[in-house]
């Protein structure tokens, strides 16, 4: 009779290599990126995470997710298996495909981390991407019609402009003025940054070929408008309501782009010779009314906080995807930090720089990274977004440069087993 035999059990700690991304583009015929396949930009910042960490052999990547939120054409068909094999990994490296809507790279991250954390994967790349010009939000899809014959949901849940104007309804205090002050400030803060090539160092330049123009590389984001005041502001037009607030100046715009992460267990990093730039704390996801779907990131936080035996004083800098002024706002008003707190959006947001859907939670997480490398006093830093038909998705990250790196109490330890398992 063979002896018996008992099954490891393996909580790890997973840590954030490095990540890329392309410059984002402006949706339409006009756009950066027209003409481009959405693969072929995730292939871009596979091929370029690679050559970024020499020291990763390509067959110890265990995985690659890869979401889109509009999932057919050249986002469709497995799109983290195909891009995987059209970047030249080796075909032993399997891939799948997610969606979370906003929040599907953010869920690539988490999903996959889980799996460092449980044993499954040591290495994997995680990331998400949208060509909103090959494919408008919404297209193709057919909501359930007991949406609206059984009000499930108000039938602004379905638009999500509306959904920020019913947003500024519940929070009177968030006037258009405010609102257009944050945005003018995402736009000179982004500025500041690309001057001070706090940007640039993530992106990997793109060649794109159209017709009578020959080949062009993209080195830069398109949706900028540096210089940007609140009288110019002040005058747009508010499209999903008469008399609104939210307009085409204080919310994200339709974009082009893809991000890219790497993810590794800690002690996997080490024996690799891997960077570390943050550690994983927690995580959480958290369901809204769908018709104020911009709170989302509130009970999303709380949970992730409470997770990690954290407070909100503890956390030093936010990173928040921009979808509309009014849905950060509220989510700062929620915690008691002012509209110009220099902990958050150091580097501006999706307001300036632009939100291509599924892609956007790696953007908010590299430039954490690089925050933190910035700033060694800051120890707990937030990605956090907000995720149509009413959902929240947050995350926390220790900075591996602060002093007290890796020096975690009894609370934390235990809360962290329980969000990577």
């Amino acid at each position: 009779m063979s002896p018996s035999r008992t099954a490891q059990r393996t909580v790890r700690d997973v840590v954030f290599v490095d990540g890329v991304r392309t410059p984002f583009g402006k949706a339409g015929d006009k756009g950066i990126y027209a003409g481009t396949r959405a693969d072929d930009l995730v292939v871009k910042c596979i091929r370029e995470l690679m050559r970024r960490n020499p020291s990763l052999p390509a067959e110890r990547v265990d995985e690659v997710a890869i979401a889109a939120t509009t999932q057919t054409g050249d986002q469709g068909l497995t799109i983290g298996r195909t891009a995987a094999l059209l970047a030249g990994l080796p075909r032993t490296v399997p891939g799948f495909a997610i969606d979370r809507m906003c929040a599907g790279a953010m869920t690539a991250v988490t999903t996959t981390a889980s799996g460092i954390g449980f044993g499954a994967y040591d290495v994997v790349i995680a990331g998400g991407v949208e060509h909103m010009g090959n494919h408008p939000m919404g297209a193709g899809a057919d909501p359930n019609p007991r949406f609206m014959s059984e009000r499930l949901v108000d039938p602004a849940a379905l638009n999500m402009g509306n959904t920020a104007e019913n947003l500024h309804d519940r929070f009177p205090a968030i006037t258009k003025e405010r609102a257009d002050a944050y945005a003018a400030s995402s736009q000179a803060k982004l500025a500041a940054a690309y001057a001070e090539g706090q940007i640039q160092g993530d992106l990997v330049p793109v060649a794109t070929m159209k017709p009578g123009q020959g080949w062009t590389v993209h080195s830069v984001d398109e949706p900028p408008r540096p210089g940007t005041t609140v009288e110019d502001l002040a005058g747009l037009r508010t499209p999903f309501r008469a008399h609104g607030r939210v307009t085409a100046g204080n919310a994200a715009g339709l974009n082009d782009g893809a991000t890219v992460a790497l993810l590794a267990a800690e002690d996997t990093a080490g024996e690799l010779g891997l960077p570390v730039k943050m550690r994983m704390v927690s995580y959480a996801f958290a369901g809204v009314e769908p018709e104020v779907m911009g709170i989302g990131p509130v009970p999303a936080t709380e949970k992730a906080l409470k997770n990690a035996g954290l407070d909100i004083t503890d956390i030093g800098l936010f990173e928040i995807n921009e979808a509309f002024a009014v849905q950060v706002l509220s989510f700062l008003d929620h915690f008691g930090i002012a509209d110009d707190d220099p902990r958050v959006n150091r580097y501006g947001g999706a307001i300036a720089v632009g939100h291509p859907l599924a892609s956007s939670g790696v953007r908010l997480m590299t430039q954490l990274a690089r925050q933190f490398e910035q700033d060694p006093s800051v120890r707990y830093g937030i990605t956090t977004m907000c995720i149509g038909l009413g959902m929240g998705a947050t995350v926390i990250w220790e900075n591996p440069h602060h002093a007290d790196y890796g020096a975690t109490s009894t609370t934390e330890s235990t809360s962290e087993v329980g969000a990577a398992a």
